[in-house]
């Protein structure tokens, strides 16, 4: 019942705010984890994905372009884009952080970033193009 109310619950301006903050810090962090998992990534998402199909181009571009991210104002769409494209490819991703993915989470973890490196690359074309969408 309680997971039902919390799955339900619309977040607040306050909740996104603290959830931008949380995902700032929580990268920061992330390197010196010993043992990652599923849990630990700060998936570029409102909610929590439970799998890599919950992770979806209009999810992220929900996440990026909310009118409460933090970098709204300081940084174009397409810098902030680029930024998180950065952080999740493969050639990075895969080499700084999988290896400390827990066995039982790997390809979970690596196929999740695959859809949100896919969602960035595809919203970074129609930032690109906006005329052609």
């Amino acid at each position: 019942e309680r997971q039902a109310r919390e799955a339900s619950k619309v977040m607040t301006e306050k909740d996104l705010i603290h959830l931008y903050q949380f995902h700032e810090t929580t990268w920061k962090n992330l390197t010196t984890f010993e043992v990652l998992r599923w849990d630990s990534f700060p998936w570029p998402l409102v909610k929590k994905p439970k799998t890599p199909e919950d992770i979806t181009t209009s999810a992220i571009r929900a996440y990026l372009f909310s009118r409460v991210h933090p970098e709204k104002d300081s940084k174009s769409d397409k810098d902030r884009v680029k930024e998180q494209i950065k952080k999740w490819h493969p050639d990075r991703f895969e080499l700084k952080y999988l290896p400390k993915v827990v066995e039982q989470d790997r390809e979970k973890v690596k196929e999740g970033a695959g859809c949100v490196v896919r969602g960035l690359n595809d919203i970074l074309t129609r930032v690109n193009a906006p005329s052609l969408f």
